[in-house]
């Protein structure tokens, strides 16, 4: 008989472990074919397939392989009974079991946990519809949006995210002077923001930048109140009168209305108090002559005409014109006059002589 034929005589038939033909194992190999039967028919093995297996067993325990019978006995393999196999194949209901899985919820423990997880559904449902209702802050300057130079998003925007937009430059403007500030007190190092420089003189003393500027400020201060002191001492009495009355004029401002007509009596006596060198009609004014003549030329006054006359210091002439109001005093002629004058008293002095002389004798 072939080895085919023999293993397909006692291990590859359907029949059940009752089959009187079949050879009677030991206990030790019952016992394990019960366990089992137990188990539900299901058989673990090594890798190699079952026809392999159970033939090298086979063999080695006939005489065909290396060893005993009891090697045999004491071998770690498993022997596939074929009438396992057919229970198991015959058998409507699974056999299979998961070894080392995760076990099955009861009921219990299924309805805590779906209500865990519908009352989490809830509040993040809850949380999404509140941040739905809020208008959006974006911090975050790389959020995937067009920005323009300043920062501010592109586009057209609504009252509520420009404000929002705002509010977040401003925080993100607070954090940057606060880490700067930190930064200055720790006087960290390999920041973005760097530390105020020490500046140190010559002695090696820390130089206080903020009280030299304090002095240098004082310092300019004094010299402009000093230069605004020289112009007003260089300035005459009518200069600070005359500012003067225009600082009272814009204080008083404020009083006057707002239409002013032709009849308005301030404004006219003010347009009619003003002299004019080249007005011709200022002569028939008799409060004007009076107002304007006062003071008017060297020594002041006017004459009877009622224009203006020079009444300070002249030389005299043939004629005895005076001079101008206007005269600054400067002689500019060729000094006719003071020679016709001088021949004109040297005669009456000689006159005078001979007289004297002719008395004596």
């Amino acid at each position: 008989m072939s080895l085919a034929a023999y293993l397909a005589k006692n291990y590859l038939t359907a029949d059940t472990p009752s089959t009187s033909d079949r050879p009677k194992k030991k206990r030790k190999k019952n016992k394990q074919a019960n366990q089992d039967i137990e188990s539900g028919g299901l058989i673990i093995a090594d890798d190699d397939p079952p026809d392999l297996r159970t033939s090298s067993i086979k063999s080695r325990s006939h005489g065909y392989g290396r060893g005993s019978g009891d090697e045999d006995d004491d071998s770690s393999y498993t022997i596939a009974n074929a009438g396992h196999s057919a229970e198991f194949r015959k058998s409507k209901q699974s056999s299979w079991r998961t070894v080392g899985g995760p076990t099955a919820p009861s009921n219990a423990e299924q309805v805590a946990a779906d209500a865990i997880l519908a009352s989490a559904a809830a509040e993040r449902d809850a949380h999404a519809q509140e941040s739905e209702d809020k208008p959006v802050i974006a911090d975050a300057e790389n959020d995937g949006e067009l920005r323009m130079e300043s920062g501010a998003r592109a586009g057209l925007q609504t009252a509520a995210e420009t404000e929002a937009m705002v509010a977040a430059q401003q925080r993100k403007r607070e954090r940057e002077s606060l880490a700067m500030k930190k930064t200055s007190k720790t006087g960290g190092k390999g920041s973005e923001l760097e530390s105020e420089t020490i500046y140190r003189d010559a002695s090696g003393r820390i130089i206080n930048v903020a009280m030299k500027r304090a002095e240098a400020r004082r310092a300019a201060e004094e010299a402009a109140a000093a230069e605004a002191a020289a112009k007003e001492a260089l300035t005459g009495d009518v200069q600070r009168r005359e500012r003067e009355a225009r600082r009272e004029a814009v204080r008083e401002a404020k009083y006057i209305p707002l239409a002013r007509t032709v009849d308005d009596e301030e404004m006219n006596a003010e347009l009619k108090a003003k002299v004019r060198w080249n007005d011709p009609a200022a002569e028939f004014l008799a409060s004007t002559k009076s107002a304007s003549y006062a003071g008017a030329g060297v020594g002041g006054g006017g004459g009877k005409s009622g224009r203006k006359v020079y009444t300070g210091p002249a030389a005299p002439n043939r004629y005895g014109i005076r001079p101008g109001h206007r005269w600054d005093g400067i002689d500019r002629g060729i000094g006719f006059e003071h020679q016709w004058f001088e021949a004109r008293n040297k005669v009456k002095m000689q006159e005078g002589l001979k007289y004297a002389w002719a008395m004596d004798e």
